[in-house]
């Protein structure tokens, strides 16, 4: 075979055999004909771009009771949507439900093309989620918390990205405390930590700036950026316009009817409620 402007040769080979007597020995003779013919080149189409999240009609809420409106939407690598909207709009309920915390009232979400089970060893291997909570064990320290999480999930230079994370969370000097010897923001961002230390293909981060100074989150939302931009699926609610407007790819704002932003639209949106304002 041979590629010439374009165009495969494709080589076919005819054989035809003749056998006949000649003495007393019988001979055969094989005749070999090469014929050639152009083809164009197959192109293979690109494969659809698989969807890391797919929610399908998605009706959020509690004892049956919607909290906003439908909401569908699809979330593929590379991507980072921001969930907008006021407080009690229903928006971290959403996103609970979106990775399985919650039962949906109606709908249904796949991730990575299955039904979400936060249960199974895929879901854990693959998604990374931190929601405005402050889980933690009392008696590990803030590295053990960290080396448990990394060590879990296969890190193998768990030493170095633990202190890596620590370095790049302002909590180098406070590896060997106890969460409960922490500020507020000094345990969000342990907790934050945590989601860095493991792999993951997806992280859903509930107002991830939450408690964070300006230079903090500044430094955050520039990180997960450059994460988005190298493959990670990101799904977020934030409040913060400057935040949003860094990260997001592209936007939906929560109340009883839902609309599709770009990130420009959806940090106008919120700049006027945004509760973390310097």
């Amino acid at each position: 075979m041979d590629i010439c402007r374009g165009r495969v040769l494709s080589l076919e080979l005819q054989v035809e055999a003749e056998c006949f007597r000649e003495g007393p020995k019988q001979v055969s003779r094989l005749y070999f004909q090469v014929m050639s013919k152009a083809t164009s080149p197959s192109r293979k189409s690109a494969p659809p771009r698989q969807d890391v999240v797919r929610a399908e009609k998605l009706q959020a809420g509690y004892g049956g009771q919607g909290v906003c409106g439908v909401v569908s939407f699809s979330l593929h690598a590379a991507q980072a949507l921001a969930l907008v909207g006021p407080n009690g709009a229903g928006k971290s309920t959403v996103v609970k439900t979106v990775v399985g915390q919650l039962e949906a009232v109606s709908g249904s979400t796949l991730i990575n093309g299955a039904k979400v089970d936060d249960r199974t060893l895929d879901f854990r291997r693959e998604v990374a989620v931190v929601f405005d909570d402050d889980a933690f064990f009392p008696a590990l320290t803030v590295e053990e918390h960290l080396a448990i999480v990394s060590a879990g999930h296969g890190v193998e230079d768990v030493e170095e990205t633990i202190a890596a994370e620590l370095e790049f969370f302002g909590l180098s000097a406070l590896g060997k405390s106890r969460p409960y010897n922490l500020s507020s923001g000094q345990r969000r961002r342990m907790l934050l930590a945590s989601a860095f230390v493991r792999p993951r293909s997806l992280l859903v981060l509930d107002e991830p700036e939450q408690r964070l100074d300006t230079a903090m989150r500044h430094r955050l939302a520039t990180r997960l950026r450059a994460e988005v931009d190298a493959g990670l699926a990101l799904l977020l609610v934030t409040h913060d316009p400057d935040f949003l407007a860094t990260v997001a790819t592209k936007a939906l704002f929560i109340a009883d009817t839902i609309h599709t932003m770009t990130p420009t639209q959806a940090a106008t949106a919120i700049a006027s409620e945004n509760p973390h304002a310097d």
